[in-house]
């Protein structure tokens, strides 16, 4: 019996995305994600006594910018050579030969395979065979795996490969090549980076995706870490996914419908948060929070964007502490309904609420608002234009959200007008 572990897409001292600009946000934290979760690798690999570690590509975030991130990582080298655990590496897109300005000499116990052509690695006393080929540019369009050496017979043959197989969502296409390409080579496991969610893509031979250790943005939630593979005569393969994360993204969507008061909108968050917090528990969450429903809170929520998220930040440091950090708040609520129609007032909101109802049912409209909206789009800034939820002014879905957060100012000025007047 023998035990190795399988990790990919590292992205070594990569930030997570976006957050650092944030006042209040667990800077500290951020900046050192994804060194902690890297000695989570190592602490794991010591504690399991396994026999290696094999890393499928993006150890790095492409070039260094300074030494420190090289001499990090051989520190963490060294002490999987003081265990004895020798390390198995490939080059992936974000970390590939022809992109690299630095180096350093790596612990002899350290294997970087080589981007000119396959090659095998072997482990005699464990009769393992690892077979594996570095990217030599960041965008590898060959179907490497077809160029992979023959097994070894009476070996534990390992395909070490940083692909994305046939594509996966949120992925480059890079070194394709089918689940056929790899099952047909006549290798007992393949070692797969690229894709950072956890996956197995096939089972006879196992084919597998680690994931990333560390989610670094709002596309990456959920647990994140690497696998601990158990090898036993006679049996296939033991696969176990061993969480590395030290903090962790996730999406919380809330439905507000017939909840009447602003505080009564705050505890519906903080009841649906809390069942989070308790399922991640340790692990700090970053948190993305998307609200829908329709609520009599709507115009005060919608009124005022800031308020409410910062509210929400409030709610969540009193509740949790800093164990939970609010990143991003969208709103989608709309005005509740008595007795099947919309509360409308007199006088000017009950032109107002007509014009909106009349905008939001008519395509045309719509449309002809999304072009007016299109050039003033263009000058927002690019987080608005490239992030996940980025505006799109032909979107006729993101155009009703924006009548109705615009129907929820003017509702909201327009009532503050009434009461000073």
């Amino acid at each position: 019996m023998f035990k190795f572990i399988h990790t990919a897409d590292i992205h070594l001292d990569s930030p997570l995305h976006r957050l650092e600009a944030y006042e209040g946000a667990p800077v500290e934290e951020i900046r050192q994600a994804s060194r902690r979760a890297f000695e989570n690798l190592i602490d794991l690999a010591v504690a399991e006594s396994v026999h290696f570690v094999l890393i499928a590509g993006d150890l790095f975030d492409g070039d260094w910018k300074d030494y420190h991130t090289g001499l990090y990582f051989i520190t963490q080298m060294h002490r999987l050579k003081t265990a004895r655990i020798p390390v198995f590496i490939v080059s992936g897109n974000h970390d590939a030969a022809g992109q690299m300005t630095r180096s350093l000499p790596y612990p002899d116990n350290v294997h970087v395979f080589s981007p000119e052509s396959p090659e095998t690695r072997t482990l005699d006393a464990l009769q393992v065979a690892i077979h594996a080929q570095s990217f030599a540019t960041p965008a590898v369009m060959d179907n490497l795996a077809l160029g992979y050496p023959e097994p070894v017979n009476g070996y534990f043959n390992i395909g070490l490969l940083h692909t994305s197989l046939t594509g996966r969502e949120g992925h480059e296409a890079y070194a394709p090549c089918t689940l056929e390409d790899l099952q047909t080579r006549g290798y007992d496991y393949w070692a797969l980076g690229h894709v950072h969610q956890f996956e197995i893509a096939g089972l006879d031979p196992p084919v597998v995706f680690s994931g990333c250790i560390q989610g670094r943005h709002a596309r990456e939630t959920g647990t994140k870490g690497g696998i601990v593979v158990t090898v036993s005569d006679g049996s296939p393969p033991e696969i176990l996914h061993h969480p590395l994360d030290v903090i962790r993204w996730t999406q919380l969507a809330v439905d507000l419908e017939g909840v009447g008061t602003m505080p009564a909108c705050l505890d519906r968050f903080v009841d649906t948060l809390e069942v989070q917090v308790h399922r991640h528990d340790p692990i700090p969450l970053i948190v993305r929070a998307s609200f829908t429903g329709a609520t009599e809170a709507h115009a005060q929520i919608a009124g005022d964007l800031e308020y409410w998220k910062e509210a929400l930040r409030s709610a969540t440091i009193a509740h949790f502490g800093d164990r939970v950090w609010v990143e991003k708040v969208t709103v989608a609520t709309h005005m509740q309904s008595r007795d099947g129609r919309e509360t409308i007032d007199p006088g000017p909101l009950l032109e107002l609420e007509r014009l909106v109802a009349e905008i939001k049912a008519d395509e045309n409209l719509l449309g002809t608002l999304g072009e007016e909206l299109t050039g003033l789009f263009r000058k927002l800034p690019a987080d608005y234009r490239q992030d996940d939820g980025a505006l799109d002014p032909a979107n006729p879905v993101q155009l009703r959200q924006i009548v109705n957060q615009a129907h929820a100012l003017l509702t909201k000025g327009l009532k503050k007008e009434a009461r000073d007047a």
